[in-house]
């Protein structure tokens, strides 16, 4: 039968413990607590996570020993909506006291209870624990490498053949040797915790005679110094078959530091493939940025000379190329309303990430505050609508519009009202699988109070600001009536060109992309913000000289329809994220059932309706620049 301290499957991905004392990455956020000897430990309970389902459940969901009461923790927005479900626990020790075989209690399983337990040991749910805000982990020793591997929480079971029997049968771990790591002051007592891992087993529990109070057993007996092992009859999940659930805790005594403690759990096991190839991918770029912008430069630049010696010697020479156009290059285009409302919607969303990354990168969002990244993206969403506003209502009088408040309020209901109806229907979904990962109804409030109470308000605000100043003045006069455009070559048909454009946004971001896929959707921590920062500057360069390039040879070609498809060119690369997204669901993916499928593509439905806005907006903003820029360095009669 397959041990429950088997090395852990491929798509699984580990934690590394480093060689080496490294300093922490992170601000702790929770307060340094000395811990004497005898002091009392209490283990909270967290969700049953499954990378098979990605549906969180509650621990007490299944018949686990139950404390007297159970108490929930207080959460934040961002816990809650990462379906987190912390509660106290029955397993209670006192510090550096070490303990064997303590029985926490005995169930006996009826036909529901079994069921419950076989589906989610099918499924690999993993049970998560927390002490001391550390996380439960398990260690491995890689095959490989024979290095130390942590892997988060111990699995509810196994299924396996036991004793030669040809059928598969399911296995419970009832009893967990706990093991807490502390580093000891130097001149006082004092303890601080700064590990916690387990080992979980599968032990048919004996006894002799009644079951009561004084009753020791057999398997586990601290009197007779006899603990459990891997070698123990494994405790079989069947209907009206007794479970007897125990606990060893032992302390070993750590150099690891309590501000260092999380670097154990951070320290990836890919770590330099994710180095080098953050830094490959930056050096491509970097070095097709450069070539761009040099050709670019200098094409401009003699364009721009030609044009004005023309001038000078008023030489009555027809216009060519982009100077051609200049009447019409800054008419408004089609569909002007809702491009405003893009653009705004994207600066929003800039200005959310731009903020977050760098809180982040500080170190100001640790991953020991659970939920604190989500809070803060929630809240700085919220914040950001003034910039939405004013972004909005600039470009719309910009257009000549008039109606500032009609724009505004589309500003603030369009793109949070598709993201919430999405989330809407999918959270119905995890609500009908009885999922803790269901959002309670007093959160779905609170979430619609800060859009309506504290984001629409502030949409308003900076509209009216943006609308009250001056209109942007462009640089050349536009024609009244507008010049037929001529026929394009095929391939600056705007199908062709804003496909092509979307896909060097998008080479920018893979290689992050991986690691943050799998952060998310195999419950692992991403904490490489710096790198993640540095990706973000790569990907402003690319939508913005892609957009550029693509932009000046559409004007060459006598096209001046560029609004729309400067948006559209960068934000084409949210096409190729949701298509690498399907390739990432059917190849590193394990999951099964229907629902699961169905919040994965919608949770990335909305991730590259996101990324569309973000990268659009980018493109957009820098040929706005572009355009100016070249067609006031020219003189126009």
């Amino acid at each position: 039968m397959r041990k429950s301290h088997a090395p852990p499957p491929r798509h699984h991905r580990s934690l590394l413990l480093p060689p080496r004392r490294c300093s922490s990455r992170f601000r702790q956020v929770s307060v340094s607590v000395s811990v004497m000897q005898g002091d009392l430990l209490k283990v909270k309970v967290n969700k049953l996570t499954s990378v098979k389902t990605q549906l969180p459940y509650s621990y007490y969901s299944l018949p686990h020993c139950k404390p007297q009461k159970i108490v929930d923790s207080a959460e934040n927005l961002g816990e809650v909506l990462r379906g987190d479900r912390i509660e106290n626990s029955p397993y209670v020790f006192k510090m550096r006291e070490p303990q064997m075989c303590n029985v926490v209690c005995r169930i006996t399983l009826n036909a529901k209870a079994a069921k419950e337990f076989k589906e989610k040991i099918a499924d690999d749910y993993r049970v998560n624990m927390i002490l001391d805000n550390l996380p439960l982990v398990v260690p491995y020793r890689r095959p490989d490498t024979d290095s130390l591997v942590y892997q988060h929480g111990y699995s509810v079971g196994l299924k396996g053949q036991y004793a030669g029997r040809p059928e598969e049968k399911y296995f419970i771990n009832n009893h967990l040797t706990f093991t807490v790591r502390y580093h000891k002051d130097e001149e006082t007592d004092a303890a601080r915790i700064v590990g916690f891992e387990v080992q979980a087993f599968s032990v048919k529990h004996e006894y002799d005679g009644k079951w009561d109070d004084k009753t020791r057993l057999s398997t586990c007996d601290p009197h007779a110094k006899r603990t459990v092992t891997s070698s123990e009859s494994p405790q079989e999940v069947e209907d009206k078959k007794e479970i007897i659930f125990t606990y060893d805790v032992e302390f070993q005594e750590s150099e690891v530091k309590w501000a260092s403690r999380w670097d154990t759990y951070l320290y990836m096991a890919d770590d330099q493939i994710h180095w080098f190839s953050i830094v490959n991918s930056l050096m491509i770029v970097l070095f097709l940025s450069g070539m761009v912008a040099m050709i670019m430069l200098r094409t401009l630049y003699r364009d721009i000379s030609k044009y004005n010696q023309l001038e000078t010697q008023e030489e009555a020479q027809e216009e060519t190329g982009w100077k051609l156009v200049h009447g019409d290059v800054f008419r408004p285009p089609m569909n002007s309303d809702l491009l405003c409302i893009y653009v705004g919607t994207g600066v929003q969303f800039f200005g959310m990430i731009l903020v977050t990354m760098i809180f982040a990168a500080l170190g100001f969002l640790s991953p020991s505050n659970r939920g604190g990244l989500m809070t803060a993206m929630l809240l700085l969403w919220v914040f950001m609508g003034l910039f939405a506003g004013y972004a909005s209502a600039r470009l719309y009088k910009m257009f000549k519009g008039t109606e500032w408040k009609k724009i505004t309020l589309q500003t603030a209901f369009m793109f949070p009202g598709v993201l919430f109806a999405i989330f809407f229907v999918l959270n119905a979904l995890i609500w009908g699988e009885e999922s803790s990962g269901a959002v309670p109804f007093g959160t779905m409030f609170a979430l619609v109070l800060l859009w309506f109470g504290i984001s629409v308000p502030l949409v308003f605000v900076g509209s009216y600001v943006g609308f009250r100043k001056p209109a942007i003045e462009d640089p050349v006069k536009t024609n009244k009536i507008p010049r037929q455009v001529p026929e394009q070559a095929w391939y600056m048909n705007p199908v062709f060109s804003i496909l092509i454009g979307g896909i060097l946004p998008f080479g920018a971001v893979f290689i992050e992309l991986f690691f943050i896929l799998t952060s998310i959707w195999l419950h692992q921590f991403y904490y490489i913000f710096g790198f993640l920062f540095l990706v973000f500057i790569i990907l402003i360069v690319t939508c913005a000289e892609i957009t550029i390039v693509l932009c000046y040879f559409q004007l060459c070609s006598e096209d001046y329809l560029w609004w729309w498809r400067s948006y559209l060119t960068s934000g084409s690369s949210a096409l190729y994220l949701f298509l690498y997204a399907a390739f990432y669901f059917f190849t590193k993916l394990n999951i099964t059932k229907p629902v699961s499928g169905i919040l994965y593509f919608g949770y990335m439905l909305i991730a590259s309706y996101a990324f569309f806005v973000l990268t659009g907006t980018i493109g957009f903003y820098a040929c706005f620049w572009f355009t100016r820029l070249i067609y006031s360095s020219v003189k126009i009669d």
